[in-house]
């Protein structure tokens, strides 16, 4: 009888938790999940919880690896070719933009940072599409709406991804204009 006792209060706990925890669709909400992915370890967790920018970089990112790798593939000679393919590497294979986010949230230590300085909210400010989060701890963690289903997005890490994507798109044109200078000249001397 103890059992049953045990298992229906930890069936009501999980029941009333999931009524009582707020949307995503308020900053607190979406900074609860933040800290969900960030306990579990899961940076593809988070991924959701970025704002639009961020998320689009992150495919941006993904697509251009993989044009300048097949590129590389393609027209560069050895022993460019698996050098510079290999570079690109990570992020081509990444099978979609959370896979880009998760890369990037553990090469640069965003988890271990987010596991440092995460901690209860003390207040929240809201001021149109914006919000931020402060914590016990004093740090605060900028949220923006998303207009297309207005979840909030952390906007923590947009202009490094906004700057890889550019970087990447950069290295696209680059590694596209040597492929065509090789292309040139293997047609010209075969």
């Amino acid at each position: 009888m103890l059992i049953v006792a045990v298992a229906v209060a930890v069936a009501l706990h999980a029941v009333a938790s999931h009524l009582f925890y707020p949307s995503d669709r308020t900053p607190e909400g979406a900074y609860y999940r933040v800290m969900i992915a960030v306990n579990r370890a899961e940076p593809k967790g988070l991924f959701a919880y970025l704002e639009t920018p961020a998320q689009h970089a992150c495919y941006t990112i993904r697509d251009y690896r993989k044009r300048a790798r097949a590129r590389v593939l393609a027209a560069y000679p050895e022993p460019e070719r698996t050098k510079e393919a290999a570079r690109h590497g990570a992020e081509a294979d990444a099978p979609d933009g959370a896979d880009v986010f998760a890369l990037y949230a553990t090469r640069l230590g965003w988890m271990t940072r987010l596991r440092r300085d995460l901690s209860g909210i003390a207040r929240v400010e809201v001021r149109g599409d914006r919000a931020t989060v402060e914590t016990v701890r004093g740090t605060r963690y900028p949220f923006r709406r998303r207009p297309e289903n207005g979840i909030w997005g952390l906007t923590l890490f947009t202009a490094t991804l906004a700057a890889e994507a550019e970087r990447a798109a950069r290295d696209f044109a680059l590694i596209d204009g040597a492929a065509k200078d090789y292309e040139r000249a293997q047609r010209a001397g075969g």
